[in-house]
């Protein structure tokens, strides 16, 4: 088991920045935890392999502002960016964004995991 700075350490999150938001490590760590049953990420992963582009811009946008929100930093910035080519509908060429938004969340999760 982790701390919650060693799971932010982990995750490539920002744990000052999320401590002066919410103020203590239980709180960060309740809502953290809570990131686990989110939904948007199987939402923007559904969405892409059908091609329901406005559904898979809705998944990432929330992504991001979840991310946002508890400074995940290094899904934050990825989900960012495929929200922005989302939201432009420039869907040729997504791939390189999709898998670094795999690749944060896959981090992020497991660091998370390492919390409880």
């Amino acid at each position: 088991m982790m701390t919650v700075k060693e799971c932010y350490m982990m995750m490539d999150g920002n744990y000052e920045e999320v401590l002066s938001r919410l103020k203590t490590d239980e709180r960060i760590k309740k809502f953290a935890l809570k990131f686990l049953e989110d939904q948007s990420f199987q939402l923007l992963e559904t969405s892409l392999e059908t091609k329901q582009y406005d559904e898979a811009f809705r998944g990432a946008h929330t992504l991001k502002g979840i991310s946002q929100n508890l400074s995940f930093t290094s899904l934050y910035t990825s989900s960012h960016v495929l929200t922005e080519k989302l939201r432009h509908q420039e869907v040729d060429g997504l791939e390189p964004y999709v898998l670094q938004v795999k690749k944060d969340y896959e981090r992020t999760i497991q660091a998370i995991q390492g919390l409880d």
